[in-house]
């Protein structure tokens, strides 16, 4: 029991610092200080279209055999190959690894060393990032036991102060309409569906190597875990939308996400602000990278049925990471949106199919709603016109209807002697 405790909560805690990249830093604060007064109620929304899904796509994944498949497996064998390679290479080396050292270098090293060259210290992050990765056993502890309880206390001490010594008062009126639905919007842009997807790998490999092989305890495992991330998630995320709201009367919606941020640390804490964001971005990032690192070469490595050691896709990782970094945040950002918005749909439509894959038989309804989530990403991709009449477009759900249509008619068509 003590062991399965220390387990769920190790698990738990590497899951959270794997989320809790510094570009998730940004989005509760600004979400805050547009909300105002009703600060929580964007949060709630940021809350399901984050968190929510993030976490039920590690769950979902636990209930098949192939973590590397994962949510995509009904699908089909092929569809599930293509779209998880795609997947992995764009959450990892392309985007969102190199991302984060850039991240640190804009955002806590330029501000403080800007003498120090952007290449040198991309390559100084990324060694330390093999050093950490390159044993998949060790993950866990050190992402687990060391850099997230230093990321949260440091957190801690941000939020407690900004609740003991508020900045300002909350705006009355909020900058935007529909709150719930901005932060329902700003939690799915964060992309942590897919992420989850691909953490999974690595929270799936560590669930088995501690003991729990069978379906069951997995799922159990994983659901414990996840309780235990989605809490520190909440009070992280809503203890820094709380901290936006405080400053809802003095910004309005033009000032840039990362000002906003630098802004609520400098007033809690003077010039040492800058310092705190600092570590806190540096610790967020590095965890990420950790772990997506690790996740990406586990999947290649299992891929090739270990052809491909995983000591080797850790170093081709970071080295090519190390590359792509030194073209800065914007445009790795500009380079990702359209293969994400192409991916993104039908992430989002496997994880909510395959929380409920234990009730669902017919494997059609995923490969229909699987099939048309992808037409309707292209189709988004290529900024097609008619897709802002569907309903929800103006949310950024315009493919929500085909799909759930699609679905219906996966239902209707036998499943063996027809499956498509």
């Amino acid at each position: 029991m003590q062991n399965q405790t220390k387990n769920m909560l190790m698990i738990g805690f590497m899951m959270f610092s794997t989320f809790f990249g510094a570009g998730n830093l940004i989005f509760p604060p600004y979400l805050g200080m547009l909300s105002g007064s009703q600060w929580y109620v964007g949060f709630f929304g940021f809350l399901i279209g984050d968190v929510t899904l993030a976490i039920l796509a590690i769950i979902a994944t636990c209930k098949f055999e192939d973590a590397n498949r994962g949510v995509l497996t009904r699908g089909g064998y092929h569809f599930a190959a293509i779209i998880s390679s795609i997947m992995i290479l764009c959450v990892g080396p392309f985007v969102c690894i190199p991302r984060t050292a850039s991240t640190v270098y804009e955002i806590s090293i330029q501000p403080n060393f800007p003498q120090v060259p952007t290449l040198l210290f991309s390559v100084l992050f990324f060694i330390v990032v093999f050093i950490l990765a390159v044993r998949p056993s060790k993950v866990v502890d050190y992402v687990g036991k060391i850099l997230t309880p230093a990321l949260l206390f440091v957190l801690a001490c941000m939020i407690i102060k900004g609740f003991i010594s508020p900045i300002g008062d909350f705006a009355a009126t909020p900058k935007i309409e529909t709150v719930f639905a901005e932060g329902l919007m700003q939690g799915y842009q964060t992309l942590d569906a897919m992420g989850g997807t691909v953490v999974a790998i690595l929270v799936m490999a560590t669930i088995v190597e501690k003991g729990y092989g069978e379906k069951n305890a997995r799922v159990k495992i994983a659901t414990q875990s996840g309780i235990v991330a989605g809490f520190a998630l909440l009070i992280v995320y809503g203890g820094l939308c709380f901290l936006g709201g405080t400053v809802s009367q003095q910004y309005d919606a033009s000032i840039a996400q990362t000002t906003l941020l630098v802004s609520i640390t400098k007033s809690l804490f003077g010039q040492v602000g800058q310092i705190v964001l600092a570590i806190i971005v540096i610790l967020a990032c590095l965890t990420t990278a950790i772990g997506l690192t690790s996740s990406t070469a586990q999947y290649f490595s299992s891929m090739t049925n270990n052809k491909l050691k995983y000591s080797w896709i850790v170093a081709a990782v970071c080295i090519f990471s190390t590359v792509v970094s030194k073209f800065g945040v914007t445009t790795i950002v500009n380079f990702s949106v359209p293969i994400l918005n192409l991916l993104y749909p039908t992430v989002v439509t496997m994880i909510v199919l395959s929380t409920f894959t234990d009730y669902i038989k017919n494997d059609n309804i995923f490969k229909c709603a699987a099939y048309m989530a992808v037409i309707m990403g292209f189709l988004d991709m290529l900024k097609v016109s008619f897709m802002s009449y569907l309903p929800f477009a103006k949310f950024g759900f315009a493919w929500v209807v085909p799909v759930i249509i699609a679905g219906v008619i996966g239902l209707l068509i036998p499943n063996k002697k027809y499956s498509i």
